[in-house]
């Protein structure tokens, strides 16, 4: 198996860094280097340059604004924007409820909701866990009732990313009690803005208010908005978390991560010696990097399956992706508290308006944010699929257990 870049490829990895280079802004840049989360005007920007390049949903159906891009060029692509510092584009739209609605939905909400996160003009949260229904999210309580033209939400969803700045939140909720979990679930997209709807904050540990309690009182949506099969919601929850897990090995942002540990690692933090000069430390970074190497081959080789046109079911390979990748992300951080020792002590979370709290900060400036970052990716290994559900998919589908 030959897991080299073509020509053709060489040319269009330069031609991607060539153009995030000349056109990422360098405050966002910098934002993100420096390991703060990019505000919401950030993102709108960033995707909105890439919009006029054709290039904000590359997977997506040419008649919906993808690229026609083969699987490598994709992989390619994110993984310069990653390494690049770029922001990541918003997952809800762009990977989750975007291609279910080009894949199941009616062809006015095609129209209606596509060109819209193709430029993040609307905003999308994402309504799926529930307090009591997270690894089991078939159990979930919502309600969603037929009253005339319109559909009646009750509920509650919880750890709801970044809510607090959606237009539009796709919800699952159970509309048949009388039939098998699973096959009593709908896909309804619903207006934030509607009466009834209530967003609450959630303070994570690395102090941020990244995640939301979203409150459904008698919220009503038209009918219209159900997407694909009243009771089919289930399936395409399935499909959509399949989306979700591509991609999250995030081989781009650990070099980016390990670049800069080697960056900040060469400078006097305390004491008269770089964290370099310590053997134990180089030991350990050496070995992240031959990890990481590892994923990357991985990786190639389930892309190069999708080159050779193998298909099916999802290359249950990916599970092992999102294990090793979510684990690297972590020993990342780690490495980096390493570097930054005893300053990690002064804890600086980001505050809701992005400004800081400690004026002047203790330590190097660059070392506000790590311990941050740190307890933040904590959350890397649970989402998209918890690792230990991923080793069971491991030991069915490729040990044969």
């Amino acid at each position: 198996m030959d897991l080299r870049f073509t020509e053709e490829e060489v040319a269009f990895r330069d031609e991607v860094r060539a153009f995030v280079r000349a056109n990422l802004p360098a405050s966002i840049r910098d934002k993100i280097a420096g390991g703060r989360h990019p505000s919401k005007d950030d993102m709108v920007r960033w995707t909105r340059i890439l919009a006029a390049k054709g290039w904000s949903v590359p997977h997506w159906p040419v008649e919906w604004g993808g690229t026609g891009w083969s699987p490598i060029k994709r992989l390619i692509f994110n993984d310069e924007l990653q390494r690049a510092n770029a922001p990541e584009s918003l997952a809800f739209g762009t990977s989750m409820v975007g291609p279910v609605i080009y894949t199941f939905g009616s062809q006015a909400q095609k129209e209606r909701f596509l060109p819209h996160i193709v430029d993040l003009s609307e905003w999308w949260c994402q309504g799926f866990s529930e307090p009591g229904a997270g690894s089991d999210l078939a159990g979930l309580r919502t309600t969603a009732k037929r009253d005339g033209a319109e559909w009646v939400i009750e509920g509650q969803k919880t750890w709801t990313t970044l809510a607090q700045y959606a237009d539009w939140i796709f919800v699952l909720a159970r509309t048949d009690a009388n039939v098998k979990k699973q096959e009593g679930i709908s896909f309804i997209l619903v207006d934030m803005k509607s009466p009834g709807v209530t967003v609450r904050p959630i303070q994570t540990i690395d102090g941020g208010y990244e995640v939301n309690e979203v409150f459904f009182d008698g919220v009503r949506a038209p009918l219209d908005n159900l997407v694909g099969q009243e009771n089919k919601g289930w399936d395409y929850a399935k499909f959509l978390l399949g989306n979700e897990r591509n991609g999250i090995a995030r081989v781009g942002l650990s070099k980016a991560r390990l670049a800069r540990i080697r960056q900040l690692a060469a400078l006097p933090t305390y004491g008269d010696q770089p964290k370099m000069a310590d053997p134990i430390f180089r030991m350990k970074l050496a070995a992240v990097e031959v990890e990481l190497k590892a994923l990357e081959m991985t990786q190639m080789r389930v892309i190069a399956g999708e080159r050779r046109g193998e298909k099916g079911k999802p290359d249950p390979a990916s599970s092992v992706l999102k294990i090793k990748g979510s684990e690297l992300q972590q020993a990342t951080t780690e490495l980096l508290m390493d570097v930054v020792g005893p300053y990690a002590l002064a804890f600086e979370p980001e505050r809701e308006d992005g400004e800081r709290w400690n004026e002047p900060p203790v330590g190097p400036d660059w070392a506000a944010t790590i311990a941050p970052t740190y307890f933040n990716t904590r959350k890397v290994s649970i989402y998209g699929g918890s690792n230990e559900i991923q080793r069971s998919i491991i030991a069915k589908a490729i040990l044969g257990l």
